[in-house]
């Protein structure tokens, strides 16, 4: 299956719905959390995430790790790095993360700032999540060969 282009949540969405999940009692505050059943490679037990972002900081948003808020990753939508991203998501992912049509996938890809300031993103292992159940994973699509482990930030191609 391939995967449509990412769109990411609206600021303000983002915002209203941080707000409302403030408001609400302790039994709904799952609500917007985003699991990831087999976790990350390298942290395999945090399962619960959830997405942070701000207006400043775009476009780069932070998966933080609900069981240790000090701990996030950064990432960003391939759709700001690359011009054409269509990352080839095996059958048995498909149906791991119950995606029927490729537009309920998110896709994020995480972000690493090197010591010498220079900013990639590793394309061959995106974190997909099914935007109606907010179940997620960590793939690595078919086509994996056609991207870069780390393709910097700053250019904007069509691979």
């Amino acid at each position: 299956m391939k995967c449509a282009e990412t769109t990411v949540i609206e600021e303000q969405e983002r915002r209203e719905e941080a707000h409302a999940s403030a408001r609400k009692p302790q039994a709904e505050s799952n609500k917007g959390v985003i699991t990831l059943p087999m976790g990350l490679l390298g942290f395999e037990k945090v399962k619960h995430y959830t997405l942070l972002g701000s207006a400043e900081e775009a476009p780069f948003l932070w998966l933080q790790m609900v069981e240790d808020p000090s701990l996030a990753f950064l990432v960003i939508s391939p759709s700001v790095v690359v011009t054409c991203y269509e990352p080839d998501i095996s059958d048995e992912d498909a149906k791991f993360l119950d995606l029927a049509d490729p537009k309920d996938a998110l896709i994020f890809n995480i972000v690493t700032v090197h010591q010498n300031g220079e900013t990639t993103v590793n394309l061959k292992g995106p974190i997909v999540v099914n935007r109606r159940t907010l179940v997620g994973k960590q793939v690595v699509p078919l086509n994996a060969a056609r991207y870069a482990l780390q393709h910097p930030v700053a250019a904007n191609s069509s691979n």
